[in-house]
């Protein structure tokens, strides 16, 4: 059997030996062309999944039917873990935005080696533990921050899952607005703004950060 390498980066930098000893010898390989759905939110799931290569699109359907895309995830990246603790319907839909490759372990392979080594117990743990602050932070923005603030901490996250130089993201105001949980125009009003003061350059195309240090100023709330 191959030995696929592991990105060394996300939560894979710091996973125990043990845990990626068993997804690389365990997994099944997956490949998944851009557009393609992993899976739907509502579907069962029984497995977990780590990032080889690419990027992955997190989004829910609001209760209004609007699309409410989470986040971005690439490289070294685990997900899926929620139905090992809780085997039931998956909580969001999963898509390729470009060619991917990824990992895939059956829920009851993940037991299996738990039996055996119960110290991959402890990564498990590790990894619900930052899902849950992760869903717990994403709520508290969603409700308490404004617009701007949201905004200018999602491009700073986004730009630095979406690789290259971590300063150039491909997604349009809609796609932007999906992110943030906001009207299009909204964010097309707040863009304009930081375009006008030097902060990004935009166009069909997606945008740039021009000023990492005054969006980082933007993204405090303290700050505002």
């Amino acid at each position: 059997m191959t030995v696929i390498p592991l990105p060394e980066s996300g939560f894979l930098s710091a996973a125990s030996d043990d845990l990626k000893r068993m997804l690389a010898a365990q997994a099944v390989d997956l490949a998944l062309q851009p557009g393609e759905v992993l899976f739907e939110q509502g579907e069962p799931g029984d497995s977990l999944y780590a990032i080889i290569e690419g990027q992955l699109e997190f989004s829910i359907l609001a209760a209004d039917g609007r699309k409410l895309s989470l986040d971005m995830m690439g490289p070294g990246a685990v997900f899926g873990e929620i139905t090992l603790f809780d085997p039931g319907p998956r909580t969001a839909t999963v898509t390729a935005l470009m060619q991917c490759r990824l990992l895939r372990v059956r829920h009851d392979d993940v037991l299996d080696n738990i039996r055996r080594n119960p110290d991959l117990a402890e990564d498990l743990i590790h990894l619900a533990g930052q899902r849950m602050r992760w869903m717990g932070r994403l709520l508290n923005e969603q409700v308490f921050l404004p617009l701007p603030t949201r905004l200018a901490r999602k491009l700073l996250h986004l730009t630095e899952v979406s690789g290259g130089d971590g300063a150039a993201l491909a997604l349009s105001q809609a796609e932007l607005a999906e992110f943030v949980g906001a009207t299009r125009e909204a964010v097309s009003k707040t863009l304009s703004a930081w375009k006008k003061s030097g902060v990004i350059t935009a166009g069909r195309g997606g945008l740039v950060i021009e000023d990492r240090i005054t969006l980082r100023t933007l993204a405090d709330p303290d700050a505002i």
